[in-house]
């Protein structure tokens, strides 16, 4: 599974890549997480608003930081 946290580098984005990984860490999942702040990498996706989560390159959340509770809903876990 591949896991990318899009955006810029703003708080958001650095705390939704915290709780994401720190829920990868817990459940010792086999996941890669990769932060992308390339603008025209992110424009690939169509996404209006940072951060956004995309798993195995699909988008499941755009606009907020998902809290450990849905990472893990996301995840199967």
């Amino acid at each position: 599974m591949e896991i990318k946290v899009l955006g810029p580098g703003c708080a958001k984005c650095k705390t939704t890549y915290a709780v994401i990984e720190k829920v990868i860490k817990e459940k010792n999942l086999d996941v890669t997480l990769i932060k992308v702040d390339d603008i025209m990498e992110m424009i690939n996706y169509n996404i209006l608003s940072t951060p956004a989560v995309v798993i195995d390159d699909e988008v499941k959340t755009k606009g907020y930081v998902p809290s450990e509770k849905e990472v893990k809903e996301l995840l199967g876990v």
